[in-house]
């Protein structure tokens, strides 16, 4: 891993409207083509903001930084920049790579779901970042939620499709990613698609099979949950609680 660290010195009347711009424009652009944002901080006397981004090495950071200046989203940036040049007085930029790992183990805890129509065609999404392949729909779980809610707003945000959840399809860990992703089936709601998030491309209904899984999901790690979805034919339950004292948010199977 290499960390970019990014300094502002910045004047701290125009604090609001620089972080304004930063999650208007620079963040989801960032994010859309797989920066990833450590945490970004502002000193006590509100003059300098430090953002640090991480990345598996800088040939990854060079392909994101060339991305997100192709994008659309950037040259919009570029446009309203001027509105916001008074409130920096400079920058610099450096690379750092950590010296051991002093990091509480984290991991990303994803879901996604095998959702069908009524008649039978399986929901499929294309993301800004993952344009070589379609992939069940789905996204990150926030923290204190509950797993079913999660899957529910991705999706709904997603493609404006409104699901019905019933059962776990398997449980899937990408070491390089620190990803645990939980897959589930379901059914939709609604017929209409209404895309409706900027970090996805498009999205259909297709009628899915074991036999065109591939023309479709182009990496072998997310073809196996397609195909382990399609073949399910058992949940094994899944259960979201609170303690200290015990409450039963949300459970899913016998």
């Amino acid at each position: 891993m290499i960390y970019r660290k990014k300094t502002y010195e910045i004047d701290p009347a125009y604090l609001e409207a620089f972080n304004d711009f930063f999650h208007t424009y620079l963040l989801p652009n960032q994010r859309k083509h797989g920066s990833k944002l450590v945490g970004r901080w502002v000193s006590e006397n509100r003059r300098h903001i430090t953002a640090i981004w991480e990345y598996e090495s800088f040939e990854a950071y060079e392909k994101i930084e060339s991305l997100v200046r192709s994008d659309e989203m950037h040259k919009t940036a570029q446009e309203k920049r001027p509105a916001i040049a008074p409130a920096i007085l400079s920058s610099k930029q450096e690379f750092m790579e950590p010296t051991e790992n002093y990091h509480v183990p984290r991991h990303i805890v994803a879901v996604s779901a095998l959702i069908r129509n009524a008649e039978g065609e399986v929901l499929l999404v294309k993301t800004n970042w993952r344009s070589d392949t379609w992939e069940l729909p789905g996204g990150q779980v926030e923290e204190g939620e509950v797993l079913e809610t999660a899957l529910r707003r991705e999706i709904l945000e997603e493609t404006g499709i409104e699901v019905r959840i019933d059962k776990t399809t398997g449980v899937y860990q990408n070491t390089t990613s620190r990803i645990v992703s939980i897959v589930f089936e379901g059914v939709a709601l609604n017929a209409e698609i209404v895309k409706q998030d900027s970090e996805i491309r498009e999205a259909k209904f297709v009628r899915l099979t074991e036999g065109n899984v591939e023309d479709y999901i182009t990496r072998p790690h997310m073809a196996t949950r397609v195909y382990d979805a399609l073949k399910s034919t058992e949940t094994v339950p899944v259960e979201s609680v609170k303690v200290k004292p015990y409450e039963l948010l949300h459970r899913i199977g016998s």
